[in-house]
């Protein structure tokens, strides 16, 4: 029987046993989670837990050891990031990831490219059709940037970017892909909590606007606890709790994970389990 089809219909996003082992170290082992279109779901743990691996996982820049990843009903595993993205799934990065010499809208163009299906030689020749095709997407990646609040430097290089401003690039850059699952790794890294209730909003719009699905890596606990529909735990490359953020935030595993860090970051992180119940 064909595997090349998901088990369920209902899912955008299936993982059945994931693992990945690096050499002395098992990053991640029997990772099997169902997502939703539509949803908002969070993945957090300490850190080392194995969350990036799993995004990279997901998005073609690892290839795991063990198990499946099913997208939209077609097996992804062993297709590169670039034909990941054309079908429809984008990320951002832990550590951002923009052409800093470029400018802002050149960085949006840019990864707008991959969902054009122009020819080579469309290009060359300059055809009614690349013509079309290039207007839409000049329009497209200006409407990303008003959205997001950076069109003021729309020709500044993007590296003269303010920390945060270049977190909303990045996250412009994915949408100029078209995605409908959207992954974003610790998006609210840096931010106070003013901009992190900022991006709470925007994050709620996009999903509006664009019919999308998000997966959340992030240690902000009072973002991801009010922000995210379901939440997955891992620890040492392993789910130890999975459900509703309420659940999730009483479970003595998932206080005891966050303990388990250096004392006084867990602790940080355990008051702000505790903190997003009462927000």
């Amino acid at each position: 029987m064909s595997l090349s089809r998901a088990d369920s219909p209902e899912f955008i996003l299936q993982t059945h046993g994931l693992g990945k082992a690096f050499v002395g170290l098992q990053a991640l082992q029997d990772f099997s989670v169902a997502v939703r279109p539509d949803e908002i779901l969070g993945l957090i743990g300490p850190n080392g837990a194995g969350k990036t691996t799993c995004f990279n996982l997901l998005t073609g820049f690892l290839v795991p050891t063990s198990g499946r990843i099913q997208f939209n009903g077609r097996d992804i595993i062993g297709r590169p990031p670039a034909q990941i993205a054309r079908l429809g799934m984008a990320r951002t990065f832990q550590n951002i990831r923009i052409f800093g010499s470029l400018s802002v809208l050149e960085n949006v163009l840019a990864a707008a490219q991959l969902r054009t299906g122009v020819a080579l030689w469309e290009t060359l020749i300059g055809t009614a059709g690349f013509r079309r095709k290039e207007a839409e997407v000049q329009a497209r990646a200006r409407d990303l940037l008003d959205l997001l609040g950076l069109s003021a430097y729309a020709g500044r290089p993007a590296a003269s970017l303010p920390y945060g401003d270049q977190r909303r690039l990045e996250i412009a850059r994915a949408l100029a892909t078209v995605p409908q699952l959207l992954l974003l790794d610790e998006p609210a890294a840096g931010m106070n909590p003013s901009e992190s209730d900022a991006l709470h909003r925007l994050i709620l719009d996009l999903r509006a606007r664009f019919k999308l699905t998000i997966l959340l890596v992030e240690h902000d606990m009072r973002l991801v606890m009010n922000l995210c529909e379901r939440i997955v735990v891992l620890n040492y490359g392993q789910i130890i709790a999975a459900g509703k953020p309420e659940a999730v935030r009483a479970d003595p595993q998932v206080i005891a994970a966050y303990l388990g860090e250096n004392h006084s970051a867990g602790a940080d992180r355990v008051s702000a389990l505790n903190g997003a119940a009462r927000a």
